[in-house]
């Protein structure tokens, strides 16, 4: 169920406010997505003004940073080991902002959105050897 993303109808001091109108379309918020892992689906959606949004549904792949070299590479994920947003979402590999993934290259915690930013963006905190 979407959610309602208008202004609250209550005022600072406790009271009602009383809508001159009903509640928009473009209040609207859209539904969460839990990005699985899995081969890549994306879907670009229009957004308010004519903008477009990346949806991202499921990844493989991510690219991760090496903060001591400052190099970038796109590195195959293997699993998801921690994520602080839900430990149910661990189980069932969801990937969030904040969450630690398992890459070719080592441990890595994910810095982007992937529901929002249609990538998944990490930096590696520890080295496979």
């Amino acid at each position: 169920m979407a959610r309602w993303q208008g202004r609250s109808l209550k005022k600072s001091t406790g009271g009602r406010i009383w809508p001159r109108r009903g509640k928009r379309r473009r209040e609207m918020g859209s539904e969460t997505i839990e990005v699985k892992m899995a081969p890549l689906e994306k879907e670009r959606l229009r957004t308010f003004g004519g903008n477009e949004k990346l949806r991202l549904y499921s990844a493989d792949v991510a690219n991760v940073t090496d903060p001591k070299t400052k190099k970038m590479s796109k590195t195959k994920i293997l699993t998801v080991v921690e994520n602080p947003a839900d430990p149910h979402f661990v189980r069932r590999n969801v990937i969030t902002k904040g969450a630690i993934i398992n890459t070719e290259l080592g441990k890595a915690r994910v810095t982007s959105r992937p529901g929002q930013h249609g990538t998944v963006n990490a930096v590696l905190l520890e080295k496979k050897e």
